[in-house]
């Protein structure tokens, strides 16, 4: 084991793989910020979603009480 290298904590990495994470970590923090920037527009559509199912909700609700106590 003398030729094999080691990590900066002293840990030995046969096969890099920490360093490969470690990039692929970083690169796909960079896109998500990329998205994050170019998409604040969206954010508001699932929230019409989630409100429009409540109102659909109340009413279905309302109409079966209406049903039912005529």
């Amino acid at each position: 084991m003398a030729n094999n290298p080691q990590g900066p904590e002293g840990n030995y990495d046969p096969a890099g793989s920490t360093q490969m994470f470690r990039a692929f970590v970083d690169d796909e923090g960079g896109r998500r910020q990329q998205q994050r920037a170019a998409a604040p527009s969206s954010s508001g559509g699932p929230r019409i979603g989630v409100i429009v199912g409540v109102i659909v909700a109340i009413a279905v609700v309302a109409g079966v009480a209406w049903l039912a106590l005529a």
